[in-house]
């Protein structure tokens, strides 16, 4: 295998883009933004190219005027760049479970004519890193008929899957500067009293699966008296690297990668890419792995915490669209919910505030008109609200119902308890 890269100008990688293309982008801290915004300035030239991803940070020029008009986005998750394109008729989204997207590029459903991905520098043997997005780029690069890299040396060595060689890279091009940063703001006390429910609920020697945010941070905060805990996660941030600087993080008693932090991408500070870079005891591996059910559930007590949008008052969960407004995406959401009913001990949690930044209730007698259902009622189990926990496992339509008003703003209860005479009782 020859172990250099071939190094070209940024115009040359990524003049290789046809017209009738479909590209990848890769995502989170790892977007190439150097490649895609001079990708865009061909827009002129260009027609007919399809854009795959999941959620990028950056501008995302290409869902916007002028350069909609030589590409369109098909997204498997919404983030805020690309949302208000997304709901129009520059762009699309893609509904599918994080764990199964890889089947569309490795079975060609959806093959790919390009990637676009950034890298560490190759290693003595020829080596780069795919830093902290392995995700759905490692079944890219694999899949893509051509690969396009920025190599950069401020990328983090990654261990565990995504490595990949010098000559699966076609055409790479030298940068040299920070990758996306994403920091965590101070809680509310609604969020700091939701963190509190939720870290009650966790048990010692349970396997954790949370994402970024104030809620999680906030039950990372209230977990200082925890033992043995472990993390097996589709994301993971700043949050943990406290708990693990004082033992309370082990993974001693995981039954997958025993003693390892098993993620498929992270973003966070330069903390928290220094302490990721070339350390072993962090597994990155791809989606399709961190997320399959049938693996995750092998691991103990494992505790899922997930959010909602809104939640009606039978236990079904909308957590990606506003109505028929495309807001975020399925991600892993039902990966882990599921995985987590299944493992031994395990408790699949979905905590929100109990009200918007507006004061409506987000528990509600019906979900939006056009709203998807991301987790079903029959999924669902604990429900944590600032006012509490509820378990809605084993328990009746009517007796979900009142189980959430309990917990619901009570300012809302009482037209809560009128929905729910309306429902089951006017028949």
């Amino acid at each position: 295998m020859n172990k250099n890269l071939k190094i070209v100008s940024v115009e040359e990688a990524v003049g290789i883009v046809k017209s009738g293309d479909r590209v990848f982008f890769q995502g989170a801290a790892m977007t190439p933004n150097y490649l895609i915004d001079h990708l865009c300035e061909r827009y002129n030239e260009l027609k007919d190219v399809e854009i795959v991803q999941i959620h990028t940070d950056g501008d995302a020029p290409y869902i916007r005027e002028p350069y909609n008009k030589a590409f369109k986005l098909y997204s498997f998750f919404v983030g805020s760049n690309v949302r208000k394109g997304v709901n129009t008729n520059n762009g699309d989204y893609i509904p599918i479970f994080l764990s199964e997207i890889h089947w569309l590029f490795r079975r060609n459903i959806l093959p790919l004519d390009v990637a676009f991905i950034q890298v560490s520098p190759p290693d003595k043997h020829g080596y780069c890193s795919l830093g902290v997005s392995v995700d759905i780029t490692l079944p890219a690069v694999q899949k893509a008929k051509k690969v396009v890299a920025l190599v950069n040396p401020k990328v983090p060595r990654t261990h565990g899957d995504g490595i990949i060689h010098a000559s699966q890279i076609d055409f790479a091009v030298s940068i040299d500067q920070p990758i996306h940063e994403s920091h965590s703001q101070i809680p509310s006390e609604v969020e700091i009293a939701i963190g509190k429910h939720v870290a009650n609920l966790i048990e010692d020697g349970a396997t954790l699966q949370m994402g970024i945010g104030n809620i999680p941070n906030a039950v990372l905060h209230n977990l200082g008296n925890h033992k043995r805990l472990g993390i097996h996660t589709e994301m993971f941030s700043d949050g943990v690297l406290p708990l693990i600087e004082k033992g309370i993080i082990t993974g001693e008693e995981k039954e997958i990668k025993t003693g390892k932090i098993v993620t498929t991408f992270a973003i966070g500070s330069p903390k928290l890419y220094d302490f990721i870079d070339d350390n072993p005891l962090v597994h990155f591996k791809e989606a399709g792995y961190t997320n399959d059910s049938a693996i995750i559930k092998r691991n103990p007590k494992v505790t899922a915490i997930n959010s909602a949008i809104e939640i009606d008052l039978t236990g079904q969960v909308c957590a990606d669209t506003i109505g028929p407004y495309q807001y975020s995406g399925v991600g892993g959401q039902m990966d882990f919910i599921r995985a987590a009913s299944l493992s031994e001990g395990g408790k699949p949690i979905i905590a929100m505030p109990s009200t918007t930044k507006n004061g409506i209730s987000k528990i509600v007698p019906h979900l939006k008109y056009g709203a998807g259902v991301t987790t079903t009622r029959a999924h669902v189990h604990y429900v944590a609200t600032e006012f509490g926990v509820v378990n809605l496992y084993g328990k009746s339509l009517k007796q979900r119902a009142k189980e959430l008003i309990s917990i619901a703003h009570p300012n809302h209860r009482e037209q809560l308890e009128k929905d729910i005479f309306e429902r089951f009782y006017s028949l």
